[in-house]
């Protein structure tokens, strides 16, 4: 379907309206073109809040507050895809679940085909898309309401949502950097692709800028700023084919290059039932910065994993919620909802802490008990792996030959960790990352790379190498084996 031209602005109350209900209407983010969803049974209660702000993006505010809401809790704004509303979002994407054991209080904003004839949130338009406007200033005026009326801890407000929701994620962001400390894009795209392409364009094939041209444009959205920016997950399915796999790779670049880190991950792991390829980008402090994790064999959606298990979560009954991994499960473990946050809670930090064994790919602990310990978080490299009820932990799924930092804290019953413990640094047997020079053509004859429509791109990460000749030469890091990342800042 042609993107519709802009109609001539009406005057008056129609002349703000019409362009909101003309504006790209046919947009597939979220839930393509295959007409609204069926509603889903309302297995969540939420309860709709008026009157949080001036709401000039005409938004509608529901919240889920588990009966167990501590006080000064985190916040979890979760933004739908297109043709969803709200009660679909809570009923299967897991996040109610996740805010009952981990005590967090979720935020869900909605649109409405006032909006957009399709319900997507209108990341595309600069009326919507920019600091202090639209529907970007009313999920900004959620978060506050959040703070003011729910006693939320300011320093713990989060942003997540799918695709057309994903993509105002990232505006979310860009644009009020000093509200939230973490955001998680799930099949979205990078931040004001739009400022010279159509969305269709930015969809599918994708924009290929440089990570300082992606970076500029976050800049640009509030001069003023100086930092931190916030921390960053990035989650697609590897089939996708609506917002195509290519946005996850400019997406990791604008968000790596903010933080001022290099395009390579420090580290790759596998997580969940369907080995979800998971890198990390972890900062001089040793937290993880950035971290994109590409679900094998899925297409555009929601990436759950129903069931009862510690790591399962959410439900099929709707589209666009696809049976893989519980990504809610771990991007509220990325958030550091798991309890696995800074330590607030009075538990000494655990003392003894040692590596009782080493292989290629996984790293034995063990330590010291700690009296009223209900259980242990670990973290590796500062970011919590694992919650285990007894003084032991094998960490596995690592790569030969890498150093990784580990400390461990003490939670109460209550899920608080205390003092954190020393810190260990453990380097696994096995090789390093082997390193490979050549020119494009020579990658792609040897396998390292594959050529489409004239350009090379690397096997693995999907990195775009430029053009496919003799010319253009890269340094390629192989690990683990077959996965292949550009590396020409330095290999290993």
């Amino acid at each position: 379907m042609p993107y519709p031209s802009p109609p001539e602005r009406p005057r008056g109350r129609w002349g703000r309206l019409v362009p909101r209900l003309l504006a790209v209407v046919a947009l597939v983010l979220g839930a393509a073109l295959a007409g609204p969803a069926p509603a889903a049974h309302a297995a969540v209660t939420l309860s709709r809040v008026t009157g949080f702000g001036s709401n000039p993006g005409a938004l509608n505010m529901y919240v889920y507050r588990p009966a167990s809401l501590p006080a000064n809790p985190p916040v979890v704004i979760a933004l739908h895809g297109c043709t969803q509303n709200a009660q679909v979002y809570a009923d299967n994407s897991g996040l109610p679940q996740l805010a009952d054991r981990d005590r967090f209080l979720l935020v869900l904003a909605e649109t409405t085909t006032s909006n957009n004839l399709n319900k997507c949130f209108n990341w595309f338009q600069g009326t919507d898309n920019q600091r202090g406007q639209g529907e970007a200033l009313s999920i900004r005026q959620m978060a506050d309401h959040a703070v003011s009326a729910y006693g939320v801890d300011s320093r713990r407000v989060y942003v997540t949502g799918l695709s057309a929701g994903g993509a105002m994620t990232a505006v979310m962001l860009a644009t009020y950097p000093e509200v939230f400390s973490a955001g998680a894009v799930v099949a979205g795209l990078p931040y004001n692709c739009t400022k010279d392409n159509g969305p269709y364009t930015c969809m599918s094939p994708g924009v290929d800028l440089s990570p300082g041209e992606w970076a500029q444009r976050v800049r640009d959205a509030y001069p003023s700023y100086t930092g931190p920016w916030p921390r960053t997950a990035i989650w697609y399915g590897d089939q996708d084919t609506t917002v195509v796999p290519r946005n996850a790779t400019e997406l990791r670049d604008q968000w790596t290059a903010l933080h001022g880190l290099p395009q390579t991950p420090t580290r790759t792991s596998s997580i969940g039932p369907d080995a979800t390829r998971h890198d990390e980008y972890v900062a001089s402090d040793g937290t993880v910065a950035v971290e994109v994790n590409r679900v094998p064999g899925i297409n555009h959606g929601t990436p759950v994993d129903p069931g009862t298990g510690t790591e399962q979560c959410g439900s099929t009954g709707a589209p666009y919620f696809l049976d893989s991994i519980c990504s809610s499960h771990w991007i509220a473990r990325f958030f550091g909802l798991d309890g696995s946050g800074p330590g607030t809670g009075s538990l000494p930090a655990p003392t003894g802490l040692t590596a009782s064994g080493v292989t290629d790919t996984g790293v034995s602990l063990r330590w010291n008990a700690v009296d009223g310990a209900a259980d242990y978080v670990v973290q590796r490299d500062g970011n919590p792996v694992a919650t285990p009820s007894g003084t032991s932990y094998t960490d596995t799924g690592l790569s030969a030959g890498t150093s990784h930092t580990y400390a461990v804290a003490a939670r109460d019953a209550g899920g608080t960790a205390g003092s954190r413990s020393g810190t260990i640094t453990v380097t696994t047997t096995g090789s390093a990352a082997a390193c490979h020079t050549g020119s494009n053509y020579t990658h792609v004859q040897a396998g390292r790379a594959t050529t489409t429509g004239g350009y090379t791109y690397a096997k693995g990460s999907n990195q775009n190498m430029g053009l496919y000749n003799t010319f253009v030469t890269h340094t390629l890091k192989e690990s683990p084996t077959g996965y292949y990342s550009i590396a020409d800042g330095g290999c290993p």
